[in-house]
């Protein structure tokens, strides 16, 4: 009799677990930078453009999380879409630096064991996001940089890239212009001059499985015109990118130079983990708050365990969009639509 009661009660325990992973939440959201996005500003098939490519990420990295994925398959398939797109600072779209070149950066980070890795101004990387993985999977570092970590990647069988694969002609231009800005500045050095533009840009995803894994994702080109190998906020945890199962997920895009100094993903998780705070409140205190009063220009996309989706800029527009828990799918370029 023992041993039926037994049986039976195995049998609903695997029931009910296999109906809770049926039934648990799964969403992703993902962004394509901030800045200055107005309509006036944009064609209508650039604005169509940008929108189909939005959606076609969202819905690539969903159906990963649909067939049982993991929230870092779902954050590195949704991004390397944006990087291999022409219509974004990350990968192919990647900005110049002073020099003509491209120098790229990314990062990305799990929420239960808070294991994360980084490569910061590599020039013969594809899809850096993947890059990044690698990093934190199959290193026992957390950050490469430059040579280093184009080093580590041909050690893993990454296939290098010309640098000359990420030009296009309309970041040419875009730098073309900025070095034209900066030569007539009365303090070369004041980037405040600079139009929001010329400073940020950048792609991202945060995802939650099945499992309850929430993870985040960054990848950006960097600043245009930028010099002396900067780096900026993307490839650094905490800054541009942060998870913890505990509290939330966050990719992040902007001036990068005030999302270090303020610690900006890792804040807002803070303030969801210490101070029961929604993500909402959490990210539009950082935000529209803590970074605007310092002049930083941005935004971020949050998610918690819970799929509860969260979009907070200060800037006219961020390209995003998402998936939530009941499978609503969001698209968006400027402030309300």
């Amino acid at each position: 009799m023992k041993l039926i009661s037994s049986l039976l009660l195995t049998i609903v325990l695997l029931f009910s677990s296999t109906s809770w992973a049926n039934k648990a939440p799964i969403a992703l959201a993902i962004h394509g930078g901030a800045g200055t996005i107005t309509p006036e500003k944009m064609t209508p098939e650039k604005e169509q453009a940008i929108r189909a490519k939005l959606k076609e990420s969202l819905e690539a990295g969903y159906a990963v999380l649909q067939n049982n994925g993991s929230s870092l398959d779902a954050v590195i398939t949704a991004i390397e879409i944006l990087e291999d797109s022409p219509l974004f600072n990350a990968g192919i779209g990647s900005v110049y630096t002073h020099d003509g070149t491209h120098e790229l950066d990314a990062s990305i980070m799990r929420g239960d064991t808070l294991d994360a890795g980084a490569i910061a101004g590599v020039k013969r990387i594809k899809n850096p996001i993947s890059l990044a993985r690698m990093v934190m999977e199959d290193s026992p570092h957390v950050m490469l940089s430059g040579e280093g970590a184009e080093v580590f990647a041909e050690s893993k069988g990454v296939e290098m890239v010309d640098n000359s694969l990420f030009n296009t002609e309309f970041r040419l231009n875009a730098l073309k212009k900025a070095q034209k800005k900066t030569a007539a500045l009365t303090q070369p050095n004041d980037l405040s001059e600079l139009e929001t533009n010329y400073k940020v840009g950048t792609v991202g995803a945060v995802a939650l499985d099945k499992s309850g894994l929430i993870s985040a994702g960054t990848s950006t080109g960097g600043m245009t015109n930028k010099r002396y190998g900067r780096i900026g906020d993307a490839p650094i945890i905490g800054a541009g990118t942060y998870a913890d199962n505990a509290s939330c997920a966050v990719s992040a895009t902007g001036h990068g130079e005030f999302f270090i100094r303020y610690n900006v993903a890792a804040d807002i998780c803070a303030r969801v983990k210490y101070q029961n705070k929604t993500i909402s409140e959490a990210g539009s205190d950082v935000i529209n708050t803590v970074l605007k009063n310092a002049g930083g220009d941005g935004g971020v996309i949050i998610l918690n365990q819970a799929g509860d989706i969260s979009f907070q800029f200060n800037t006219t527009g961020m390209y995003r969009g998402s998936i939530d828990a009941d499978g609503k799918v969001t698209v968006a370029i400027y402030k309300d639509k």
